[in-house]
């Protein structure tokens, strides 16, 4: 009987609505809406429906932009309203304005930060002329992470301003002259710069460091059984204020004098927080790492003494350092968790048609030292602990980077044959051993690496008939540039 029902009603929808304009059906839908507003009922399932309504919708009109504008704010968990030509997208410390024409394109767009004029966005403004509206929710996104301050009125206040007394000082320490350690300009920006590439000034732009660039220089993965090139990671970090259980004294004023001081490792002279405008809030800085990182519990530690501020460990899953960094590289292919229980292990392929094999003993690596945890945000209280903060994290970035160079997509397949078969074993929080034999000796060879800096890596090869100095300096300056 039911079905019977059903192949009689929806004829009769199809027919009701086939006369239906679009802006009809939106109407409909918005309606539906407004009568979920109910906490029992989701509005989830209607807002998702409005959503692909739009994307399929080739139609420019005032009305299907505003729709499409008020949805984006709705799931940013921002408010909503038009007039005059104008939508407008508020948060509680920052808004955008999107001025319309009446055929439904965008004339202009602008951020407004909190007691501040109305400031041009270019980049936002050229979105949502292109109809980009996924990449213009994204930013938006990051606008109001940066801005989403808890607490009443005078806190978010308060805190801002702390947020902006920061952000001043840490530009102040990255125009600080500098050794150069890269060729590359940008490169060495990020990689050595003491704030790395600091990116703010900009009401458009999240206030964010971006602190490390991992070096491919022609390193290939296999991909649909071909050899193509790496893309360099960018490891960053969005730069917040968040309430804390603990109270901390924030700044309120420069703590960077000018002309800045400099002590003898060339970092400047600090005015202590007594003898400037500060505030005991119960909050705390935050680097946001972009993306989270796996950290052995050594440097999670070292963080906590250069902040004196814990890192929340509560959501922390400690396992092998390598599972952590496998589970992030190859997303796209977990097979290896399933077929490489006690053991892990992978080919890598080279130029020239070449097989590598790495192995990664799980007993070697599942010990308290050398598990790790992915952390997703550092706290911290002072611009001093910034630089420090981003040499720990450089410092992890390298090892990771230096292990992530062992894998690829696929574990090794049954009866591969491999050129060279390497087992890769932790030695300390900072270095590894990888054994392996060559092919035109007896004995095996040992090549111990050591990161003993992000920008200090030493390699020393033991056994295989390994008698040229000079070899151990060749090979630090080769596994430098993975």
């Amino acid at each position: 009987m039911p079905v019977m029902m059903n192949r009689l009603i929806i004829p009769d929808l199809r027919l009701k609505f086939a006369e239906k304009t679009w802006a009809d059906t939106f109407q409909l839908v918005r309606r539906c809406m407004e009568k979920s507003r109910d906490e029992s009922s989701s509005r989830e399932p209607l807002e998702r429906s409005l959503e692909k309504l739009q994307e399929e919708s080739n139609v420019c009109t005032i009305n299907t932009t505003k729709l499409r504008l008020e949805i984006i704010a709705k799931q940013q968990g921002m408010s909503f309203h038009f007039a005059e030509a104008t939508c407008y997208l508020s948060a509680d410390l920052f808004y955008v304005e999107v001025l319309l024409l009446p055929c439904g394109e965008v004339e202009e767009v602008k951020v407004v930060l909190h007691g501040e004029s109305p400031v041009p966005s270019e980049s936002l403004l050229q979105l949502l002329r292109s109809k980009n509206f996924a990449a213009f929710s994204l930013k938006l996104q990051g606008l109001f992470a940066q801005y989403n301050i808890p607490g009443d009125n005078e806190m978010k206040l308060k805190l801002l301003a702390s947020l902006q007394c920061l952000g001043k000082d840490l530009r102040k320490i990255s125009h600080l002259p500098r050794e150069q350690k890269y060729s590359d300009p940008e490169m060495d920006l990020i990689n050595n710069g003491r704030i790395g590439d600091l990116i703010m000034g900009k009401e458009d732009c999240p206030f964010t460091i971006r602190f490390f660039i991992s070096p491919t220089n022609g390193t290939k993965t296999l991909v649909s059984g071909k050899l193509k090139d790496l893309n360099p990671v960018v490891q960053a970090a969005q730069v917040t204020v968040v309430v804390s259980n603990m109270t901390h004294k924030l700044q309120m004023a420069s703590v960077v004098p000018q002309p800045p001081q400099l002590d003898p490792q060339g970092y400047p002279v600090f005015v202590p927080l007594n003898e400037v405008p500060n505030e005991m809030l119960p909050a705390c800085f935050l680097l946001k790492l972009q993306p989270a990182m796996p950290m052995m519990p050594s440097f999670v530690k070292k963080l906590s003494q250069i902040t004196d501020v814990t890192v929340a460990d509560v959501d922390l899953q400690w396992a092998p350092l390598p599972t952590l960094l496998m589970r992030d590289s190859l997303s796209a292919n977990s097979s290896w968790e399933m077929t490489c229980e006690s053991k892990m292990i992978f080919t890598v392929p080279l130029p020239g048609g070449v097989m590598h094999s790495y192995i990664f003993p799980g007993a070697a690596w599942d010990v308290p030292a050398h598990r790790g945890a992915v952390v997703d945000s550092v706290p911290f209280t002072h611009p001093g602990h910034v630089p420090a903060l981003l040499e720990l994290l450089r410092h992890q970035c390298t090892i990771n980077t230096l292990l992530r160079s062992c894998f690829t997509f696929h574990c090794a397949s049954p009866g591969s044959v491999c050129g060279l078969h390497f087992e890769v074993l932790p030695e300390s929080d900072s270095s590894f051993s990888v054994t392996f034999q060559p092919p035109d000796a007896d004995s095996l060879g040992v090549l111990l690496v050591n990161v003993l800096k992000p920008h200090q890596i030493t390699c020393s090869l033991f056994g295989a008939n390994a008698r040229d100095p000079s070899v151990n300096e060749y090979l630090s300056s080769v596994i430098t540039r993975i």
